[in-house]
């Protein structure tokens, strides 16, 4: 049986974290129906449910360390939501989760960028794929920053150029 609350916060935290990585360093506000589309309130004036999950996969990723933000705009939204440095490296860094490889003939700045995080999600949300949304999802967030080394950056570094990490007195 599928948990379908859970394929729809996956949903939900794909697209939260992407529209917070295309607007990063610029905080803004990120609202509910920006992510899932609009929804009825009822006679009383109450969102349903999948709203309001929304609104609540967007304040479970800042108590978690992956957003700030500075307000929630009634129950539309959050403002001045921001991705924090966990977030950042972590969407910026090298995936090992793949599904698809970067054409060989790409420079290797677009290799290097097609390989991050982000890409894969971006890949996932355009494939529309269910099951691949949520294995990116939960590849992030069992994911905590790691130093990012050098070497990394190889491929990137033609030969005749020097190290740009550091000079002879270390600076």
């Amino acid at each position: 049986m599928s948990h379908l609350h859970i394929d729809d916060f996956s949903h939900d935290v794909a697209r939260i974290l992407m529209q917070a990585y295309m607007n990063f360093p610029r905080p803004g506000a990120l609202y509910v129906e920006d992510i899932i589309g609009p929804t009825e309130v009822d006679d009383v004036g109450l969102h349903s449910s999948r709203h309001m999950a929304c609104l609540g996969a967007m304040m479970w990723l800042a108590e978690e360390g992956w957003l700030r933000y500075e307000a929630t705009i009634f129950q539309e939204g959050i403002e001045q939501a921001i991705l924090t440095n966990k977030a950042f490296v972590v969407l910026t860094a090298i995936s090992q989760l793949r599904f698809e490889q970067p054409d060989p003939s790409l420079p290797a700045t677009v290799k290097h960028e097609k390989a991050t995080l982000a890409e894969q999600f971006l890949q996932a949300i355009r494939a529309r794929d269910s099951v691949r949304t949520t294995a990116v999802v939960r590849y992030l967030l069992s994911r905590q920053p790691e130093p990012v080394q050098a070497e990394e950056f190889a491929d990137l570094l033609k030969p005749e150029d020097s190290p740009p990490f550091a000079t002879e007195d270390g600076f």
